[in-house]
């Protein structure tokens, strides 16, 4: 029996055009002489959608329109709660959907060849291509639906982020010859999640035209080539706003990132706007009107820095997108979300955070792998690269001095990593401390935690503060943040978090006092 595998483009929230292009792929699949079409699951309504009545009653308007058409077949759909499945087939079908996730590629490729050689039966994943979202979190689907044999080897797998008709023919399922296992590799995979979940999102949005503040570091040269892969050099404008703390070195190297791009570019200085706000408000008096009591302001070092990021995204940026006619991005990665390290209302703003999801290092992958393997030039300057990640907002961060972020990235994404992804807390992080093998069970390199903490002191001073950072005011600032591309299996917006104060365990403090820690 020939069975159509329809990997379809869901429209979520429309299905109307859904519909319509389910009947179209039915007909597609007659011609082709198929007994059976089936469908991802959602396939009417979208993954995430309005769940009133109303819409559901439409949904299941357009599920008996569709039987209606008495097409003889076996369709096999579902619609969120609402299932259509018209008969039993003598073979596993799975049209579940499943959001792109690199880190679980691997375990789903699995299961389903568990279940085909547990069932001894051929087994069928149709799966949707396109995006799906929460109001928070971009979900991009990547297709690559797979027919397993019933020893459960992979003998057909559809091509990934690509709308297609497959026909299979079930007689032939177990002499077709076994392929590999996903082995792409992961930086790869996030491209391609990357690309394709930004371009789908912008197209939804109707944005054609991005705006970019570039620093001359790592996070914003990676957007700054991905946006401009997928919109055209012609389409994005690259701004570097420097103010006296940004050194030649780091608006050099914006320059030469904005020449390799072939993008619009402008330097537009900062200080002046910066230095009138700080006089405006410290000379201006506070009145209190009750007895006509004033106090003036002082504007401390660490607020001129968060000005800084104030007024580059809400000044420049924001008013540069509006005019052009589009949006600026927010250049954040998963290490500084997880603490906080940004500004509120400053680089925690843009329309669409497309790296939020990339951990430190993944955003050097990326970088090396747009120049070798997209691009086939060095269009991310290497010293971009090389020079250490500073945010350049006072004299504290000097890249010619080789000072940076107050972050050691190549422990602390490790460390990070284990509270969002692995959900370990200071608990678990001290017991594999005091037990000596920190490092092996968060997975960095061996001998950095002696390295930048000399004393248990040290080290129980850094666990705290970013652990507070983690479970405190960095909640706030990921509430406010604009959405992300996800692309591992804990985004953040896709599990829930509450503005609770920091809690530390009783084992914590009991292992610290045994411990004399």
């Amino acid at each position: 029996m020939k069975i159509g595998l329809a990997q379809i483009e869901i429209a979520a929230g429309q299905p109307d055009i859904n519909a319509a292009k389910i009947l179209k792929f039915i007909e597609e699949a007659k011609k082709q002489n198929c007994k059976a079409v089936i469908f991802p699951a959602g396939a009417i309504s979208g993954t995430y959608f309005n769940e009133s009545a109303a819409f559901l009653r439409e949904c299941e308007e357009y599920i008996q329109e569709i039987k209606a058409k008495n097409f003889s077949n076996i369709i096999v759909f579902g619609n969120g709660r609402l299932n259509a499945i018209e008969d039993n087939l003598e073979i596993q079908v799975r049209n579940d959907v499943d959001s792109f996730a690199f880190d679980l590629i691997a375990v789903r490729e699995n299961f389903y060849s568990e279940q085909a050689s547990k069932n001894n039966c051929p087994l069928i994943f149709v799966n949707a291509v396109g995006i799906q979202n929460d109001g928070k979190t971009i979900y991009t689907y990547d297709g690559s639906s797979i027919v397993y044999n019933s020893r459960g080897e992979i003998v057909k797998r559809l091509p990934a982020f690509t709308e297609t008709l497959e026909v299979i023919d079930t007689a032939e399922i177990e002499k077709l010859p076994a392929l590999k296992f996903d082995e792409e590799k992961t930086v790869a995979q996030i491209y391609h999640a990357l690309s394709y979940g930004v371009e789908r999102f912008l197209k939804q949005i109707h944005m054609s035209k991005i705006v970019i503040g570039i620093s001359g570091g790592i996070d914003s040269a990676v957007a700054a080539a991905l946006y401009t892969k997928i919109l055209g050099a012609e389409n994005v404008y690259l701004v570097n706003m420097p103010s006296v703390f940004n050194s030649e070195t780091t608006r050099n190297l914006s320059e030469q990132l904005a020449k390799n791009l072939g993008c619009k570019y402008a330097v537009i200085t900062i200080q002046n706007s910066v230095d009138s706000t700080i006089r405006q408000l410290e000379l201006t008096p506070i009145t209190f009107l009750t007895d006509n009591s004033t106090e003036e302001i002082k504007i401390s070092g660490f607020v001129r820095e968060n000005l800084q990021a104030r007024d580059r995204s809400g000044r420049i940026l924001a008013t540069l997108a509006a005019t052009v006619g589009g949006g600026f991005t927010c250049n954040a990665n998963k290490a500084e979300s997880t603490i906080g390290y940004a500004t509120l209302y400053g680089d925690c703003a843009g329309v669409l955070a497309a790296t939020a999801d990339l951990w430190k290092f993944q955003v050097y992958e990326l970088a090396n792998y747009l120049n070798d393997e997209i691009y086939g030039r060095e269009v991310i300057p290497q010293g971009i690269i090389d020079i250490v990640p500073s945010a350049e907002l006072s004299d504290a961060q000097n890249v010619d001095e080789g000072k940076g972020d107050p972050l050691h990235y190549d422990y602390h994404d490790y460390l990070f990593r284990a509270f969002v992804e692995k959900l370990l807390t200071p608990e678990d992080i001290l017991q594999f401390y005091i037990d000596k093998n920190l490092e092996e069970n968060i997975g960095c390199r061996a001998g950095l935690v002696q390295k930048y903490f000399p004393t248990a002191e040290d080290f129980i001073a850094d666990l705290e503060k970013w652990w507070k950072q983690f479970q405190g005011i960095a909640v706030a600032k990921r509430i406010q943040a604009p959405p992300i591309i996800a692309v591992s299996s804990r985004p953040f917006g896709s599990f829930d978090e509450s503005q609770n104060p920091p809690h530390f365990t009783k084992k914590y403090f009991d292992l610290k006092n045994q411990n004399k820690l």
